[in-house]
């Protein structure tokens, strides 16, 4: 999993590399998804494909920097953003029956 497949210029790309690096597209991929949610729905909305999102790009991230870079620092950056992710997919499924609404008037307004 660490041998070269292609050698570009200044990027090496191993097997592991390419996990990171779609883990990276996956995780960032969320924030477009959330965008056009919002953006369609007129008002603050994170739909499930966030979550799905969120979970599959820093299981992948994770594992990235487990297995194939051994990075202590991106190991903690990734595992607490993947476990508030597995938070909020179960917390969605467990109450999915429910329209959930974001209002303003909190105290940030």
């Amino acid at each position: 999993m660490h041998e070269a497949l292609a050698d570009l210029h200044l990027l090496t790309l191993t097997p592991w590399k390419i996990i990171g690096l779609l883990g990276t597209l996956l995780f960032t991929a969320r924030w477009f998804v959330q965008f056009y949610a919002t953006k369609k729905n007129r008002k603050v909305t994170v739909p499930m494909s966030f979550w799905y999102l969120s979970v599959s790009g820093s299981v992948l991230t994770l594992a990235y920097f487990i297995w194939g870079k051994n990075d202590s620092v991106g190991i903690i950056q990734t595992a607490f953003p993947m476990l508030v992710s597995f938070y909020n997919v179960f917390a969605h499924l467990r109450h999915r029956d429910r329209q959930e609404t974001v209002k303003p008037g909190g105290p940030e307004d």
